[in-house]
């Protein structure tokens, strides 16, 4: 898998050689999280403990029925064992685990993933999504690849290209594969752009203001044990947080 999209830097995911142990307890809490659940719920489909059909999002099911768990399945469902599955648990392992190890806080990478999934289930009825995995997936591997301008990445070992590109070549990738536009991976480039623009642009143009950074209550629930900082320090982590990204040299 690394192969078919080299690059990319530090903090892949891979194991590596390290008892899995090691290498679970390594990940940080959201993408440890993300990842055991997309792994349990595959395999419990696998073995016919779970169907799909109790696990897609129904705005009907969730909010008449009373069924919220849909609210958090659709989400770690990416199918069962194959490698499909073992595509997208790469995927988070390497472009969500960087983007949270990156952030200021995981205040900060939790306020963003709770954006996203919200958003997308706002929108999934739209245009009929009943899993939005493969979506938010594809919302934080644009956001990844906004901000890494000059990581250069292969894509099966033939094209090699900078980072920003990834989402389109993904896209071009699944509309050879399958012979459609993929409105999945459309839906997270347009969500990923919204959270890229207010958190990496705007506060530029605007004085520093930074709308989409997490509300105190948010980072008190996840930071509780930390001593309070003046807002000027968490602000400054935020906009410093690529700084601390680990040098990635080309792919050859």
């Amino acid at each position: 898998m690394a192969a078919m999209l080299g690059g990319g830097g530090g903090g892949d995911g891979a194991l590596g050689g390290l008892p899995i142990e090691q290498w679970w307890f390594e990940m940080p809490p959201c993408t440890r999280w993300w990842t055991t659940a997309t792994v349990v719920t595959g395999v419990l489909v696998q073995c016919q403990i779970l169907t799909p059909f109790q696990l897609f999002y129904s705005f009907r099911a969730v909010f008449n029925k009373s069924q919220y768990w849909r609210l958090f399945s659709t989400f770690v469902y990416f199918g069962p064992l194959s490698l499909n599955l073992l595509f997208h648990i790469f995927f988070i392992q390497r472009y969500a685990r960087m983007l949270e190890e990156s952030a200021a806080s995981v205040a900060h990478f939790s306020w963003l993933m709770f954006y996203a999934s919200t958003t997308l289930l706002c929108i999934a009825p739209l245009f009929n999504q009943a899993f939005l995995g493969t979506t938010l997936s594809s919302t934080l591997v644009y956001i990844w690849s906004r901000r890494n301008p000059d990581v250069r990445l292969s894509f099966l070992g033939l094209l090699t290209f900078k980072a920003p590109w990834l989402p389109w070549v993904l896209i071009a990738f699944n509309v050879v594969l399958h012979g459609h536009w993929p409105k999945d991976e459309l839906c997270g480039i347009v969500v990923g752009h919204i959270w890229y623009f207010f958190n990496d642009i705007y506060p530029s143009t605007h004085n520093g203001s930074r709308p989409m950074d997490p509300p105190q209550w948010w980072i008190r629930l996840f930071d509780r044990d930390a001593l309070p900082a003046p807002e000027t320090d968490v602000q400054a982590a935020a906009i410093n947080r690529d700084v601390a990204q680990p040098a990635v040299p080309d792919v050859r």
